[in-house]
């Protein structure tokens, strides 16, 4: 039975067409982080090109949909990654914040 509280986005276009391997689904559950992964590369540093390229797409959302600049959104985003890789808490646990 499906969840009707339950908003998941679409395949992209180009997975659906040519297969490919979902590594990471988010969720924000009651204001926090909700994440289902899998390894999926032989190197943690690939996981660094995943995260920027991720923080990259955020950042064109922002530019399209609000007044903020690309610039200035990666600008809010590296910022905010710099203040939560130095906060001390749990490994893989999110406080919610928004």
């Amino acid at each position: 039975m499906a969840n009707e509280n339950l908003h998941e986005l679409p395949v992209p276009p180009d997975a659906q067409e040519a297969g490919g391997h979902e590594v990471l689904r988010a969720f924000v559950v009651d204001g926090g982080l909700s994440v289902s992964l899998q390894r999926a590369f032989d190197e943690p540093q690939t996981w660094g090109v995943l995260l920027v390229d991720l923080a990259r797409h955020v950042a064109r959302i922002y530019e399209e949909e609000t007044d903020m600049s690309f610039e200035d959104a990666m600008r809010e985003i590296r910022g905010m990654f710099e203040a939560e890789w130095d906060r001390s808490g749990v490994p893989g646990q999110s406080d919610p914040i928004n």
